[in-house]
């Protein structure tokens, strides 16, 4: 029962990455452009934030679901503009002439942190989370089994962000300058729409 648990968790955690959003366009063009780690790193950061919102909707923490849900307007709209200033950035940024070593220490943790806060910027995230925690109410009781299944989610969403980075921090040797500059553009812009809907639709 217990592994079984463990196994809905995993396939939650990866429906739930799985779909091509902002983050897994922020991963895909990282792992092209500073390798497999960083783009590991990216994933991992809205793996995390995936794993907080499940604990808090298992945990029933009223207080804070529903004061995201109450302020969802203004935290969409921070996040949207987030994904702007980045999507901007990106658009407007050069390749580097040098090929750069993989992340370092001090870029793994930006990119870790920013897909973390902007994950955080979703309320939608934990209706997501509620629905599913209601769905397995009967299965999902007590502190054991909530940890397991929250370890199974961000266990399937940290295996498709180790998937993902892996195939497309293969194809890095390919993406010379002109071609990179081509990513960027189209990611970036990519992320500008993404952040222009989510301010949008408030």
């Amino acid at each position: 029962m217990t592994l079984a648990l463990f196994l809905t968790g995993l396939l939650f955690g990866l429906l739930i990455a799985a779909p091509v959003g902002p983050i897994g366009i922020l991963c895909i063009r990282r792992s092209l452009r500073d390798g497999t780690a960083a783009g590991l790193a990216t994933g991992l950061g809205a793996a995390s934030a995936d794993a907080i919102y499940g604990c808090v909707a298992a945990c029933g923490s009223s207080a804070l679901s529903g004061f995201l849900i109450a302020h969802r307007d203004w935290v969409g709209v921070t996040g949207g503009l987030i994904l702007c200033i980045i999507g901007g950035r990106i658009f407007a940024s050069r390749p580097p002439r040098d090929s750069s070593p993989e992340g370092t220490r001090t870029g793994l943790l930006g990119a870790w942190g920013s897909t973390f806060l902007l994950t955080l910027a979703n309320p939608a995230t934990i209706l997501s989370f509620a629905a599913i925690f209601g769905a397995y109410a009967r299965e999902i009781t007590g502190f054991a089994r909530t940890s397991l299944f929250v370890a199974g989610v961000f266990a399937g969403s940290a295996a498709w962000w180790l998937f993902l980075s892996s195939v497309v921090g293969r194809l890095r040797t390919y993406m010379i300058p002109p071609r990179m500059v081509v990513i960027n553009r189209i990611s970036g812009a990519f992320l500008v729409g993404f952040g222009i809907l989510a301010v949008v639709r408030r």
